[in-house]
């Protein structure tokens, strides 16, 4: 029988400390270990504790601390004879979840002689806690040998630098090792053991103070584990992503610079306000692949200031329609999510996370007032072309903080659209002139959910079965995909004739993830023109070969070095392709990276002779840098209206 009781998540540290405590002998039975005790029964004791059993007679005891995570190597405890060194152990704790920092209750950071201390232990070789896990699902809805330099990965450091001391500088180096360790083998190969030794190198970084390589280094251990496993919600882009953002991190802390964004910061605590007003746009359903659910109301503010309020817990898609209509706990207010979405808010004692987020402390008190008219064309809304906003969004800033700038990223934004009718898996508009000719090239708008206990795909097949119709959206500019937009909200345009036409207590707006539209929400189907004519769209991402640099780079993360240099002696055409498609420095870095990957030195017994992989690394992360920022200029490009005559 297999359990379904959510093991506690555990410290980095802990688990690091537990898989170095292991003889060579057991190490090499860990994986087989985790596998079978992640699928063992479990039961819950009154005290709040998590028993694993591991046999007849051994059993492992998880006693979570008041945060409900295991911070101390005494709070798991097995009962056979060679624990606390004994391979129970260590195999339950690995297969927990791995706690986020800001719950592990650690010290931001320590002096530099208890980092060498930690340093220099000999290593000898899903998801967070509730609240923390639903927090982060509210937030992502609501971001050569030595160190790779400015010139070789495109990116320059942050403008503003700080000197780092020399413990930042090792720490930095430690984890950068490991890092490269972990991508020389291939996400599929990579063991508990080496992801404790990255675990330990990043528990490391944390003490020395570098909390966004830590962070960077969390996400890469999660998402080995994720792949391991193949989760449903497993996504390779993501893992890449994370790794290309460890190794950067880390190799321009390892030349010495500092600056804040580089460093991180280690807490995002919520911080106190005076007053705020603001207005409700949007509901938007929240389904995580880590099987919570739930809802967040977008807000705005009269300067343009976007804030939200979340409520996201375990329970997947049922969970997210049931929170359509819950109730928002703030300040003693009787709104509930579907009518502070309409409605505003006037805030005071107002508590305000870095990203947004609206808190309910005991001290905030909400009284509802006025919404948004989006008939008015709210500045804050409708203010700028698509264009710029766009171009606003995909702007790459080098050294910038990566929660940040995925929360610029995903900032929404309004414009006009007029619907030409599907094509694929999405549909087909423009963005009209005010002589209703097109402007700019057709957009595509796809839908923020698929899940069929949502409304997102149903009110796109309603929109694309009207051609001509006018509609006004709240939308976010997909940033890996042409020209365009996911359709957030939907609302009439004024003074149009051929436009959405809802009913009163919708006040002005459709939330297309929850409202479905319906035939009576529509002009009758005699009044609508022909289709307007446009061209063929093209996609530059899908014409180009830069596919080909995607699948290597990817490759190397779920695969390692090994992989890379097979494929390249497989189909070596790549370079080539490349080149005479125009992309240059995509080849020679192609080149490079293939060239890298099969340089295997042995001795005369066959053994590995270089077992460094600091140089694959700095390879991979040069391509994978220069393809992410070609991918998005490619992508900005195609929001550019044509060149006139």
């Amino acid at each position: 029988m297999t359990s379904t009781l959510q093991l506690p998540p555990v410290a980095p540290d802990v688990t690091a400390a537990a898989v170095e405590n292991l003889t060579s002998r057991l190490r090499k039975k860990l994986d087989a270990a985790v596998e079978q005790y992640a699928a063992a029964p479990a039961t819950a004791g009154d005290d709040g504790s998590v028993t694993v059993v591991c046999g007849e007679e051994t059993s492992v005891v998880l006693t979570p601390g008041p945060s409900g995570t295991i911070t101390s190597p005494e709070q798991a405890v097995c009962s056979c004879l060679l624990a606390p060194r004994c391979l129970h152990r260590a195999a339950v704790l690995t297969a927990c979840p791995i706690a986020d920092p800001a719950e592990s209750g650690e010290p931001d950071s320590i002096d530099e002689a208890s980092v060498d201390a930690v340093s220099v232990q000999d290593d000898g070789s899903s998801e967070a806690g509730t609240d923390k896990a639903a927090s982060a699902e509210a937030g992502k809805s609501s971001a050569a040998a030595g160190p790779v330099s400015a010139a070789n990965t495109g990116i320059a450091a942050p403008e503003s630098e700080e000197k780092l001391k020399p413990a930042q500088i090792r720490a930095a180096e430690g984890l950068r090792q490991a890092a490269a360790a972990v991508l020389a083998v291939g996400a599929h190969a990579v063991g508990a053991v080496p992801q404790a030794e990255l675990l330990r190198a990043a528990h490391t970084a944390r003490l020395a103070g570098l909390h966004r390589a830590e962070a960077a280094a969390l996400r890469v251990v999660r998402g080995v584990r994720s792949a391991r496993a193949r989760h449903d919600g497993h996504r390779l882009a993501d893992l890449t992503g994370a790794m290309r953002e460890l190794l950067l991190a880390t190799s321009l802390l390892a030349s010495g610079r500092g600056g804040a964004a580089l460093v991180g910061t280690a807490r995002r605590d919520y911080r106190q306000g005076t007053s705020l007003r603001v207005q409700g746009v949007f509901r938007e359903p929240v389904i995580s692949a880590t099987g919570y659910g739930g809802v967040v109301t977008h807000l705005v503010a009269e300067d343009g200031s976007w804030f939200s309020v979340a409520d996201v817990k375990p329970g997947g898609p049922s969970r997210a329609r049931a929170a359509a209509t819950a109730p928002v706990a703030m300040g003693g207010t009787v709104l509930d999510h579907a009518e502070l979405s309409r409605s505003g808010l006037l805030i005071a004692g107002v508590t305000i996370s870095p990203d947004g987020r609206l808190g309910a402390g005991k001290g905030v008190r909400a009284l509802p007032s006025p919404g948004l008219d989006w008939q008015e064309t709210p500045a804050v809304l409708f203010g700028r072309p698509l264009a710029e906003v766009v171009a606003d969004r995909l702007t790459l800033v080098p050294g910038a903080d990566p929660v940040e700038a995925e929360a610029h990223l995903r900032r929404p934004f309004g414009c006009d659209l007029v619907i030409i009718g599907p094509s694929g898996d999405h549909v087909l508009a423009y963005e009209p002139t005010p002589d209703d000719e097109p402007t700019g090239p057709p957009i595509r708008l796809t839908p923020a959910q698929r899940h069929p206990d949502l409304a997102h795909v149903a009110n796109l097949r309603q929109l694309a079965a009207r051609p001509g119709l006018r509609v006004r959206v709240v939308a976010r500019v997909d940033p890996d995909r042409a020209t365009t937009l996911i359709p957030l909200a939907a609302a009439p345009v004024p003074g149009a004739a051929l436009t959405l036409r809802l009913p009163a207590e919708w006040k002005g707006h459709a939330d297309l993830g929850y409202d479905s539209l319906q035939g009576a929400h529509f002009p009758p189907a005699a009044e609508f023109p022909p289709p307007h004519p446009l061209g063929p769209s093209s996609d530059p991402l899908v014409d180009s070969p830069l596919w080909r640099v995607r699948r290597l780079v990817e490759l190397a993360v779920s695969g390692g070095r090994r992989a890379i240099a097979e494929s390249a002696r497989d189909n070596g055409s790549a370079p080539a392709l490349l080149r005479r498609a125009g992309f240059r420095n995509a080849a020679d870095l192609t080149t490079a990276l293939t060239a890298e990957a099969d340089r295997r030195t042995r001795d005369v017994f066959g053994r590995l002779t270089d077992t460094d992989s600091r140089d694959f690394a700095a390879a991979w992360l040069a391509s994978s840098l220069h393809l992410t920022a070609t991918e998005r200029a490619l992508i900005r490009a195609t929001w550019q209206p044509p060149a006139s005559d």
